[in-house]
């Protein structure tokens, strides 16, 4: 049924509004797809859900404080009580309307020559407000090149997005388009406070918003990765806002950054992961909670060639595992800079030097081919 229209959500306007959306949930034990609409208040973050295909209450209106309307739009993926529901039509045409262009999708690639300046250019990208709703790391073949780019008549542009791994991310934003545009400013690095201003011409926008989706077909290649010599980090969803300042800290630390990609765990998948850590530490439950909370990015980690285990030069960057500590013995950690607690502790590392091929080899090969 269409509801009636809400006062419309903007950054000023976000008191009284209720929107309706779509969403499904996959049930692992029974490999079954439920449909629900979800009803959102912008007031105080509130949701209701109704069983579409038994036309009944499924959840009574509660307060679930971690969906934000940011989190909301075609594609995305939220936890609602441990459930990860995405999000796959809008519920009515107000929804539509205001959601379309506030939540406007915009595909940006990091060309290969840039990998040095990828953090800091995905932290422009996160202060100007943009969500990253997905991200890979992965080679164009000549053809795809020209699939992606050949219609703006750029042969230099072709042959430089496939010299070698590149970073795709899909963006979200009121206007992405135009506004990714604006950040970037001119290739030649006139427009001032830009990207290519202070990086040079080191990633490509969508030109419009029609070739979003054809641009987006990135996400359907197959993720680079060594899977030897290298350890895992894991972004958390806690962490999500400093993503461009870890990746700059790995970097910056002298490892090279040889696989990455987004992802959303379901409970099995992550208590899969974890299952060292089972009846180890009092906060597995809470850990598992913590990583399928939401999007995370998977980060494969190379060392700079000095020798030594990649894994344990990691571990150090990335700090104890409680901030609080981490803040007193190694103040520049990564843990240290962007952790809250034991288990919102900003990032994963492998611990054990043995571990770190099975690790990278779980995100970016098992998962892979699941």
């Amino acid at each position: 049924a269409q509801l009636a229209a809400p006062t419309p959500w903007s950054s000023a306007n976000m008191e009284d509004a209720r929107y309706s959306f779509v969403v499904e949930w996959l049930d692992p034990h029974a490999g079954l797809t439920f449909r629900y609409q979800l009803l959102y208040w912008t007031g105080d973050c509130s949701i209701e859900m109704y069983d579409i295909k038994n036309r009944r209450t499924f959840l009574k209106k509660v307060k679930v404080p971690t969906c934000k309307p940011a989190d909301l739009y075609i594609g995305a993926t939220i936890t609602v009580f441990s459930r990860q529901l995405k999000v796959v039509e809008y519920g009515d045409n107000f929804t539509e309307q205001t959601f379309q262009q506030q939540r406007q999708y915009t595909f940006v690639l990091v060309k290969p020559k840039a990998m040095a300046y990828l953090g800091k250019v995905v932290n422009a990208i996160l202060k100007s407000g943009f969500t990253v709703a997905k991200t890979k790391m992965a080679v164009l073949s000549a053809a795809d090149a020209s699939a992606l780019y050949g219609g703006r008549g750029d042969a230099a542009l072709v042959a430089e997005v496939c010299s070698g791994p590149s970073v795709g991310l899909a963006l979200v934003a009121e206007n992405a388009v135009e506004k990714f545009a604006d950040l970037m400013g001119d290739a030649d690095g006139s427009t001032p406070d830009t990207i290519a201003a202070h990086f040079g011409a080191v990633c490509v926008g969508s030109a419009s918003a029609d070739d979003v989706s054809n641009e987006l077909g990135f996400f359907g290649l197959p993720s680079v990765s060594r899977l030897a010599d290298t350890t895992l980090c894991l972004v958390k969803p806690s962490a999500a806002e400093h993503l461009g300042l870890v990746l700059d800290g790995i970097t910056g630390s002298g490892f090279q950054i040889t696989g990455l990609q987004s992802f959303n765990l379901d409970r099995p998948n992550a208590a899969e992961f974890y299952e060292v850590y089972k009846g180890v530490v009092p906060e597995f439950n809470m850990m598992v909670d913590e990583i399928t909370s939401g999007p995370f990015v998977a980060v494969e980690v190379a060392g700079s060639g000095s020798g030594g285990s990649v894994v344990e030069q990691f571990r150090e960057v990335a700090g104890p595992i409680d901030p609080e500590i981490a803040r007193v013995l190694r103040p520049d950690s990564l843990r240290a800079k962007f952790g809250f607690d034991k288990v919102r502790n900003a990032v994963h590392c492998t611990d054990l030097p043995e571990d770190g091929a099975l690790e990278t080899h779980y995100f970016f090969k098992i998962l892979q081919e699941a």
